[in-house]
Order: structure tokens, then sequence, then C-alpha cells
């Protein structure tokens, strides 16, 4: 008996090609006769980043999100994603195939914990990961994302008080890379970039020594990398710090024979498509979000044969959380980002 290779990490699939196909189909069968656009994250399994009208980054995807003249929007991601989405199209049914499907970054902070936070340092703009309920929204200045929380930093007077939250790993980079001193940082993580730590670094870096390194902002390991580059240890033009689009857009133009990427396994599958050559390779190998593989083909099938799963914000939140969303993305396309 011949056993077939077992997937390459990112890539696993539930789905046969011929259940896919016949699923896909009837997917994209009902989200015409529903006038739904479907939107998935680049850590969504891979049958749902490839039947979804669009993939990408959360940046992205909140922005075809208040564009789209779609009835409802199919939000293959996580709880606050959908929330956002909502928050930007009131009018529009947001349906998420998974109520459950959570984020540990999310709930490092609550609007309770804003309010005082705020309470302590009266006149602070307050810089909000998009990566955040609709309640801190709401009690928000500027949201960000990885791809633009730099250019969002750089948008604020200099001598004006930056609250940063939640993640602590992407606000110390930001506050590096742009200079800024008067940063307060929350301790919020998320757990799965948390979890990519220094050693898994030192050694992918040994097992792989030409490869080119593509890290997330939001891992635990982004200080020591660019301790290594700036120590010499790690050559500065192979190392990059990027959002998850911003390693989409590498992956296209590298012509490196290997890449180790430190972020959520989720988005080698989408890599290897946009380069076939190059083998792109995970930092942590079980560096999987639990919450994002929370929507599967079976579950989205359902939503748009029933209608499930709709989100709802209440309106005084929604429209407190609408102007620090409509405030990030007046900012623009993010320039240096995260860089």
């Amino acid at each position: 008996m011949t056993i077939a290779p077992a997937a390459p990490i990112g890539d696993e699939r539930t789905l046969s090609p011929a259940q896919y196909e016949e699923w896909a189909a009837e997917v994209r069968r009902l989200a015409d006769e529903r006038g739904a656009v479907v939107l998935a994250h680049n850590y969504q399994v891979p049958e749902i980043q490839d039947v979804a009208h669009h993939t990408g980054d959360s940046l992205y995807l909140s922005r075809v999100a208040a564009e789209t003249d779609a009835r409802e929007i199919v939000f293959c991601g996580v709880h606050f994603m959908a929330e956002t989405a909502k928050i930007l199209s009131p009018d529009k049914t947001v349906l998420l195939p998974d109520l459950d499907a959570g984020c540990s970054l999310a709930d490092s902070i609550t609007a309770d914990q804003l309010r005082e936070w705020k309470a302590e340092h009266p006149g602070a703009v307050v810089v909000s990961y998009v990566n955040t309920t609709a309640a801190v929204k709401a009690e928000t200045d500027v949201c960000c994302t990885s791809s633009n929380a730099a250019d969002v930093i750089r948008s604020i007077p200099e001598d004006r008080e930056i609250l940063f939250c939640p993640d602590q790993f992407l606000g110390a980079h930001v506050k590096r890379v742009t200079g800024r001193r008067n940063i307060h940082i929350w301790a919020g993580e998320c757990h799965v970039h948390a979890g990519i730590s220094p050693s898994d670094v030192r050694s992918q870096i040994a097992a792989h020594p030409d490869a080119e390194i593509l890290v997330h902002p939001e891992c635990g390991c982004t200080t020591s990398v660019l301790d290594l580059v700036s120590n010499g240890d790690l050559p500065a033009d192979r190392t990059r710090v990027l959002s998850t689009g911003g390693m989409a857009e590498a992956a296209q133009a590298t012509t490196a024979k290997q890449v180790l990427v430190a972020t959520e396994i989720g988005i080698l599958h989408q890599l290897r498509n946009l380069n076939s050559v190059t083998e792109f390779l995970p930092m942590n190998s079980r560096a999987a979000c639990r919450y994002m593989k929370m929507i599967t083909p079976a579950k989205l099938l359902r939503t748009l044969q029933t209608g499930s799963g709709a989100i709802e914000v209440p309106t005084e939140i929604a429209t407190k959380a609408r102007r620090a969303v409509e405030a990030m993305i007046a900012i623009g396309d993010p320039g240096r980002g995260g860089e």
C-alpha cells in the first residue's frame, strides 16, 4: 500500500480534491444567491482561503468590508474582525461561522481596564490594535494594525503622550522603529505569537543558515531577531519584520531558496501559492491558532445555508468605535508600516 506524503505544515486539508470542488461550488453558489462576500484572514485553513472572494490581513479586510456593495459579509476570521466589519457597515448583515472564535490578544484588555488606564494619563492619545473588542475600540482615539501601526504613531504630534494597547511585542517594536519615548505599552499578548521564542529562532537559523527571515511584530522573538541583526549574527538584508500582508508581498518578490516565517502557520499556504519555487518554513511548527481554526469548511457552508452567526454591536459602542477605525483607514495605505 502506498502512503500519501504528509501535507506541508500549514497546508493540512480536511477535504479531498473532489470533495473540495463540490463544496467550493456550493459555497460560491450560495454566496451569489445571498449577495454575500466571503472574507478570509491569512490564518484560515487552506480550503477557506482558496474559496474566499478576498483573503488578506486585517487592514486589507477592514477596507474591503467598508467598501463592498455586498448585502452580506461572511467573515472567516475571529470575533473582533467580524465586529469591525459590522462597525464599518452597520446596515449590512455580518456573519461569523462560529461565534465562539475569539482571540487571546483581544481578551487581554477590557474596556474597564482601558478607562482606568486613561484616567491615569489624562490627555493621552489611545492607539489600540485592531485586535480588540468593539467596547475597547469605543474607548480608543485611533486603531492600527501590524502593517500601519508605525504610521499611526508617526501621525500623532510628538508632544502627545500615547497609550498603546494591547500587544506588548508590537508596541515595543513600534516604539523602537519610530523612536517615540512617550509611549506607554499595555502588557498583552497573542498566545500563538508569544509562543514563537528566541530558542525557536536560534535552532531554525542554525538548521537553515542561508534562509531569509520574515517575522511578525507580535512575536515574542522579535526583539531577539533584531538583536541578532544588530550584533551581526543575522544579515540585515535577509531579515524583515512584517505584517501578514507584508509577508505576502515579500513572498512574491523573493528569489531565496528558503524563507523562515515567524507567525501563525496558516499563512504558509498563501505564501506557497504566491511563490512555488521558494520553500517557506515555519519558525515554530506548532504556532497554530485554535480560534482561527474553529472556522471550518462545514461551518462556512452552514452559515451560507442558514444565515446563522449574525454579529451585533450596540449602536452607542459602534458609533464610538467607528470613529477610531475610520481614523485608522483615513491615514491611508501603509508606507514604512511596521518596518
